[in-house]
């Protein structure tokens, strides 16, 4: 498994991000092979992390090229700064 986590900061509106993320994103992300699990999580004090697990490391990085074409066509209002973006293998799982 390679998993692949983006933290933005400066987010604007973070129930409008969610829901533009759960209803836009996510069937994205779905449809990449071997997809595993996301999660995208309020960090609080205009933080959001992203999280996504996939079979391989091309799942993952097909994962970072549609979130940043997301992102300028969806988001770019709500998540005004470029994202950290780490990414590895999964070394353990529980």
């Amino acid at each position: 498994m390679y998993a692949v986590v983006r933290r933005y900061e400066g987010v604007t509106d973070p129930a409008e991000a969610g829901r533009r993320v759960a209803e836009g994103f996510v069937p994205l992300l779905r449809e990449v092979p071997g997809f595993q699990a996301y999660y995208w999580v309020d960090a609080g004090d205009g933080v959001m992390l992203s999280t996504g697990v996939f079979e391989d490391r091309a799942g993952a990085e097909e994962s970072v090229r549609r979130a940043a074409d997301f992102v300028r066509d969806n988001l770019a209002a709500l998540l005004p700064n470029p994202p950290q973006v780490t990414a590895g293998p999964v070394v353990a799982a529980g």
